[in-house]
């Protein structure tokens, strides 16, 4: 006994086929939106292993500057340490409205042109 797939509802997005997904991956308009985003988050990726590398590298090889008190008894370590949870936050922060602004739009509008091919 086969069993039959309903057909979707007005409400469920109808899925795409094999050669519309290539056909949108070649696209112009996809490999800006993919362009836009590596030209972003590759940079800033890279930037910020490197400033966690220095501070491990700092850490492990530099602990007379690390140890360096700049107020009381906070030091450089503790304000490079706690830098790093900043970075994180802003980065984090940064990435959400540029996403929000530049990415989502072309990313929607790609989307609900495959989804309404129907």
């Amino acid at each position: 006994m086969a069993t039959e797939t309903p057909p979707p509802s007005k409400t469920q997005a109808r899925l795409p086929s094999t050669e519309e997904f290539v056909a949108v991956h070649e696209s112009a308009e996809f490999g800006e939106l993919r362009r836009s985003y590596r030209g972003f988050a590759f940079p800033l990726t890279v930037a910020f292993i490197a400033w966690y590398l220095l501070y491990v590298l700092l850490s492990n090889y530099a602990g007379d500057f690390m140890g360096t008190k700049l107020f009381g008894n906070i030091n450089v370590a503790l304000v490079l340490g706690l830098a790093q949870f900043l970075t994180t936050f802003l980065i984090a922060w940064w990435y959400a409205r540029t996403a929000a602004a530049k990415f989502d739009p072309k990313a929607e509008a790609i989307k609900t042109r495959m989804e309404g091919d129907a």
